[in-house]
Protein backbone atom coordinates (compact mmCIF):
# COMPACT_ATOMS: atom_id res chain seq x y z
CA UNK A 1 0.00 0.00 0.00
CA UNK A 2 1.14 3.27 -1.32
CA UNK A 3 1.67 6.65 0.85
CA UNK A 4 -1.48 8.20 -0.71
CA UNK A 5 -3.46 4.90 -0.01
CA UNK A 6 -2.65 5.02 3.58
CA UNK A 7 -3.48 8.51 3.72
CA UNK A 8 -6.90 7.78 2.51
CA UNK A 9 -7.43 5.22 4.98
CA UNK A 10 -6.46 7.07 7.77
CA UNK A 11 -8.30 10.09 7.08
CA UNK A 12 -11.67 10.98 8.27
CA UNK A 13 -14.35 12.62 5.85
CA UNK A 14 -13.80 16.39 6.11
CA UNK A 15 -16.48 17.20 8.49
CA UNK A 16 -15.72 14.65 11.08
CA UNK A 17 -12.06 16.26 10.66
CA UNK A 18 -13.17 19.83 11.46
CA UNK A 19 -15.36 18.88 13.94
CA UNK A 20 -12.34 17.15 15.55
CA UNK A 21 -10.23 20.30 15.73
CA UNK A 22 -13.35 22.36 16.52
CA UNK A 23 -13.50 19.63 20.09
CA UNK A 24 -9.58 19.67 20.42
CA UNK A 25 -9.72 23.88 20.46
CA UNK A 26 -11.72 24.52 22.76
CA UNK A 27 -10.24 21.34 25.35
CA UNK A 28 -7.69 23.88 24.93
CA UNK A 29 -9.26 26.84 25.63
CA UNK A 30 -10.72 25.45 28.61
CA UNK A 31 -7.66 25.19 30.03
CA UNK A 32 -6.74 29.13 30.36
CA UNK A 33 -7.44 30.30 33.77
CA UNK A 34 -7.04 34.16 35.14
CA UNK A 35 -4.80 32.56 38.25
CA UNK A 36 -2.78 30.61 36.00
CA UNK A 37 0.93 31.28 35.76
CA UNK A 38 2.05 33.51 32.89
CA UNK A 39 4.23 31.22 31.23
CA UNK A 40 1.44 28.78 31.42
CA UNK A 41 -1.31 31.36 29.94
CA UNK A 42 1.28 31.99 27.12
CA UNK A 43 1.46 28.44 26.31
CA UNK A 44 -1.88 27.82 26.28
CA UNK A 45 -2.72 31.10 24.11
CA UNK A 46 0.15 30.24 21.70
CA UNK A 47 -0.95 26.68 21.04
CA UNK A 48 -4.99 28.09 20.58
CA UNK A 49 -3.85 30.45 18.32
CA UNK A 50 -1.78 28.24 15.88
CA UNK A 51 -4.56 25.45 16.12
CA UNK A 52 -7.29 28.12 15.01
CA UNK A 53 -4.44 29.65 12.20
CA UNK A 54 -3.92 25.89 10.73
CA UNK A 55 -7.88 25.21 11.00
CA UNK A 56 -8.44 28.47 9.06
CA UNK A 57 -6.27 28.58 6.08
CA UNK A 58 -7.23 24.09 5.67
CA UNK A 59 -11.49 25.59 5.83
CA UNK A 60 -10.60 28.33 3.32
CA UNK A 61 -8.86 26.04 0.81
CA UNK A 62 -10.00 23.17 1.12
CA UNK A 63 -13.91 22.98 2.60
CA UNK A 64 -15.13 26.77 1.50
CA UNK A 65 -14.11 26.57 -1.99
CA UNK A 66 -15.86 22.99 -2.32
CA UNK A 67 -19.37 23.78 -0.37
CA UNK A 68 -19.59 26.92 -2.76
CA UNK A 69 -19.53 24.66 -5.64
CA UNK A 70 -22.89 23.58 -4.24
CA UNK A 71 -24.18 25.89 -1.74
CA UNK A 72 -23.39 29.28 -3.15
CA UNK A 73 -25.92 31.48 -1.67
CA UNK A 74 -25.53 30.05 1.92
CA UNK A 75 -25.25 33.15 4.38
CA UNK A 76 -23.01 31.33 6.87
CA UNK A 77 -20.78 30.36 4.16
CA UNK A 78 -20.60 34.10 3.30
CA UNK A 79 -19.70 35.20 6.49
CA UNK A 80 -17.05 32.55 7.78
CA UNK A 81 -14.53 34.27 6.00
CA UNK A 82 -14.44 37.55 7.62
CA UNK A 83 -15.05 36.27 10.90
CA UNK A 84 -11.46 34.21 10.28
CA UNK A 85 -10.20 37.69 9.18
CA UNK A 86 -11.54 38.86 13.00
CA UNK A 87 -10.06 35.64 14.76
CA UNK A 88 -7.14 36.59 13.11
CA UNK A 89 -6.70 40.23 14.29
CA UNK A 90 -7.60 38.84 18.10
CA UNK A 91 -4.60 36.61 17.38
CA UNK A 92 -2.20 38.92 16.43
CA UNK A 93 -3.18 41.36 19.42
CA UNK A 94 -2.69 38.84 21.67
CA UNK A 95 1.33 37.61 20.55
CA UNK A 96 1.91 41.32 21.14
CA UNK A 97 1.02 41.60 24.56
CA UNK A 98 2.30 40.35 27.74
CA UNK A 99 0.60 37.76 29.63
CA UNK A 100 0.50 40.02 32.68
CA UNK A 101 -0.72 42.95 30.57
CA UNK A 102 -4.47 43.88 31.93
CA UNK A 103 -6.22 43.25 28.84
CA UNK A 104 -4.58 39.84 27.77
CA UNK A 105 -7.35 37.81 29.58
CA UNK A 106 -10.40 39.65 28.12
CA UNK A 107 -8.72 39.65 25.05
CA UNK A 108 -8.57 35.87 24.90
CA UNK A 109 -12.10 35.45 26.31
CA UNK A 110 -12.80 37.92 23.37
CA UNK A 111 -11.61 35.34 20.85
CA UNK A 112 -13.03 32.72 22.66
CA UNK A 113 -16.43 34.07 22.47
CA UNK A 114 -15.83 34.26 18.42
CA UNK A 115 -15.00 30.81 17.88
CA UNK A 116 -17.81 29.57 19.88
CA UNK A 117 -20.07 31.17 17.98
CA UNK A 118 -18.27 30.68 14.54
CA UNK A 119 -18.16 26.78 15.96
CA UNK A 120 -21.90 26.74 16.56
CA UNK A 121 -22.77 28.28 12.90
CA UNK A 122 -20.36 25.50 11.49
CA UNK A 123 -21.48 22.19 13.35
CA UNK A 124 -25.15 23.54 13.30
CA UNK A 125 -25.56 24.60 9.54
CA UNK A 126 -22.81 24.10 7.25
CA UNK A 127 -21.32 20.73 8.29
CA UNK A 128 -24.79 19.22 7.85
CA UNK A 129 -25.03 20.79 4.65
CA UNK A 130 -21.96 19.40 3.22
CA UNK A 131 -22.55 16.10 4.67
CA UNK A 132 -26.11 16.27 2.50
CA UNK A 133 -24.55 17.88 -0.79
CA UNK A 134 -21.27 16.47 -0.93
CA UNK A 135 -21.64 12.88 -0.71
CA UNK A 136 -19.14 10.71 -1.66
CA UNK A 137 -16.50 13.77 -1.90
CA UNK A 138 -16.58 13.91 1.97
CA UNK A 139 -13.62 11.59 2.04
CA UNK A 140 -11.87 12.75 -0.86
CA UNK A 141 -11.70 16.14 0.68
CA UNK A 142 -11.52 14.58 4.53
CA UNK A 143 -7.51 12.95 2.68
CA UNK A 144 -6.46 16.51 1.04
CA UNK A 145 -7.16 18.37 4.16
CA UNK A 146 -4.94 15.72 6.07
CA UNK A 147 -2.24 16.15 3.65
CA UNK A 148 -2.15 19.64 3.67
CA UNK A 149 -2.37 19.65 7.51
CA UNK A 150 0.93 17.77 7.99
CA UNK A 151 2.76 20.42 5.23
CA UNK A 152 1.18 23.60 7.40
CA UNK A 153 1.87 21.48 10.90
CA UNK A 154 5.41 20.63 9.79
CA UNK A 155 7.29 23.62 10.59
CA UNK A 156 6.02 24.11 14.07
CA UNK A 157 6.53 20.72 15.26
CA UNK A 158 8.93 21.78 17.73
CA UNK A 159 6.98 25.06 19.26
CA UNK A 160 3.72 22.48 19.35
CA UNK A 161 6.10 20.43 21.56
CA UNK A 162 6.88 23.27 24.11
CA UNK A 163 3.43 25.00 24.33
CA UNK A 164 2.14 21.27 25.03
CA UNK A 165 4.81 20.78 27.84
CA UNK A 166 4.37 24.17 29.25
CA UNK A 167 0.55 24.04 29.04
CA UNK A 168 0.56 20.85 31.62
CA UNK A 169 0.05 21.61 35.05
CA UNK A 170 2.60 20.88 37.20
CA UNK A 171 1.07 17.63 38.91
CA UNK A 172 -0.08 16.24 35.00
CA UNK A 173 3.93 16.29 34.86
CA UNK A 174 5.14 14.79 38.03
CA UNK A 175 1.97 12.00 37.48
CA UNK A 176 3.67 11.03 33.79
CA UNK A 177 6.96 11.43 35.55
CA UNK A 178 6.38 8.48 38.26
CA UNK A 179 4.39 6.78 35.61
CA UNK A 180 7.73 6.75 33.49
CA UNK A 181 9.47 5.36 36.60
CA UNK A 182 7.24 2.92 37.16
CA UNK A 183 7.30 1.89 33.40
CA UNK A 184 10.70 1.53 33.81
CA UNK A 185 11.34 -0.25 37.17
CA UNK A 186 8.38 -2.98 35.60
CA UNK A 187 10.09 -3.52 31.97
CA UNK A 188 13.50 -3.91 34.53
CA UNK A 189 12.07 -6.47 36.41
CA UNK A 190 10.11 -8.47 33.45
CA UNK A 191 13.28 -8.78 31.69
CA UNK A 192 15.03 -9.83 34.96
CA UNK A 193 11.97 -12.67 35.33
CA UNK A 194 13.11 -13.67 31.26
CA UNK A 195 16.61 -14.34 32.04
CA UNK A 196 15.55 -16.28 35.14
CA UNK A 197 17.50 -13.11 37.43
CA UNK A 198 16.38 -12.08 40.67
CA UNK A 199 14.85 -8.43 39.70
CA UNK A 200 16.94 -6.83 42.31
CA UNK A 201 20.51 -8.94 42.06
CA UNK A 202 22.20 -10.63 39.57
CA UNK A 203 23.33 -14.00 38.40
CA UNK A 204 24.50 -16.02 41.10
CA UNK A 205 28.22 -16.44 42.02
CA UNK A 206 29.88 -17.71 44.96
CA UNK A 207 32.08 -16.60 48.02
CA UNK A 208 33.67 -17.87 50.54
CA UNK A 209 32.15 -17.21 54.43
CA UNK A 210 35.52 -15.85 56.39
CA UNK A 211 34.14 -17.10 59.42
CA UNK A 212 33.46 -20.97 58.40
CA UNK A 213 35.48 -21.16 55.18
CA UNK A 214 32.67 -22.45 53.13
CA UNK A 215 31.73 -20.87 49.88
CA UNK A 216 27.99 -19.28 49.51
CA UNK A 217 25.85 -18.09 47.23
CA UNK A 218 25.37 -14.75 46.29
CA UNK A 219 24.05 -12.49 43.74
CA UNK A 220 25.80 -9.31 42.49
CA UNK A 221 22.90 -6.25 42.67
CA UNK A 222 22.28 -5.09 38.98
CA UNK A 223 20.49 -1.90 40.59
CA UNK A 224 21.38 0.01 43.63
CA UNK A 225 18.09 0.26 45.39
CA UNK A 226 19.44 3.46 47.14
CA UNK A 227 19.36 5.99 44.39
CA UNK A 228 15.71 6.61 42.28
CA UNK A 229 15.74 5.01 38.58
CA UNK A 230 13.85 8.82 38.08
CA UNK A 231 12.63 11.97 40.22
CA UNK A 232 9.50 13.64 38.89
CA UNK A 233 10.35 16.68 40.27
CA UNK A 234 12.51 16.68 37.71
CA UNK A 235 10.60 17.43 35.23
CA UNK A 236 8.68 19.97 36.39
CA UNK A 237 10.85 22.76 35.25
CA UNK A 238 8.65 22.67 31.28
CA UNK A 239 5.66 23.75 33.82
Amino acid sequence: MNAPEVLSKLSPPITGMIRLDHSHVLVTFHKYTVDAAAGRKKAIVNTVCLALEIHAQLEEEIFYPAMREVDGGSEVLGKSRPEHDEMRRLIAKLRGMDPLDAGYDDTFFELLRDVIHHVADEETVLLPAAERLLGDRLSDLGTQMTRRRLQLVAPHTGEIVLNTARAMPVGTIMVLGAILTGAVLLARRAGSRDRGVSPTTGPSASRRDRTTGQSTAYREPLVDLHQPVLDARHLTHVA
